[in-house]
């Protein structure tokens, strides 16, 4: 099993998606300092003095900012999860209206949003469960609202005769976890573009559904 990739992305500046990120200024900077140091060294093992060390600043006035280090993960959470159902909606609403288009946008959209953002999108994936289930709730709709869009896609192409998977919902956790591993392995200034990336796992998904129109 892979680790994951701390000296690439403790290289990598971090930056929050400009659509659900806050606007330029002390608290934005607080949680893209943040964001660097859980991914390259994981939330349990960043302190608030560790965080307040790199941004320069005291203990203290983080929390003018933040109540405490688990509602500055929240904060990222959150962001990236609405960042990540925007795209997908987004992309849903502009796919033509059958399973096969629609599960070929949301994965495309998935895919670029882990590619383009790998250490927010590792944040969010591998310390998302470090949250209480009050501070993780707005994040769990999202993405509860974001698992219900592909799996009614998939339920709507099997009732039609498009898709057959061996097993519904393990398929669907499967292709969402393909994007989830991109962080991991995927280096952005590679030989793989983000656009081939995501072409590849969408045509991937469905291949995993069976689709007759792939076949």
């Amino acid at each position: 099993m892979s680790t994951p990739p701390s000296s690439r992305l403790r290289a990598t500046d971090a930056r929050l998606p400009p659509t659900a990120a806050p606007p330029e200024g002390t608290r934005r900077r607080i949680l893209e300092t943040a964001l660097q140091l859980f991914a390259s060294r994981g939330y349990h093992d960043t302190s608030i003095r560790d965080l307040a060390t790199a941004l320069e600043l005291r203990p203290s006035a983080l929390y003018a900012h933040f109540a405490a280090k688990d509602h500055v993960l929240a904060e990222l959470v959150r962001i990236g999860h609405e960042a990540h159902f925007e795209a997908l909606e987004t992309a849903f609403q502009a796919a033509k209206p059958t399973p096969a288009d629609q599960v070929r946008a949301l994965v495309h959209a998935h895919t670029r949003v882990h590619a383009e953002h790998p250490q927010l999108a590792l944040v969010v994936n591998e310390e998302f469960y470090a949250l209480s289930p009050a501070l993780a709730a707005p994040a769990q709709a999202l993405r509860d609202r974001a698992n219900g869009m592909l799996i009614d896609a998939i339920r709507r192409g099997m009732a039609q005769g498009q898709f057959n998977p061996l097993h519904p919902e393990i398929t669907a956790a499967a292709i969402v976890g393909m994007g989830s591993r991109i962080p991991h392995w995927f280096e952005p200034a590679g030989p793989i573009a983000v656009e081939t990336l995501a072409a590849t796992h969408a045509e991937l998904a469905l291949r995993m559904l069976g689709s007759v129109a792939t076949a």
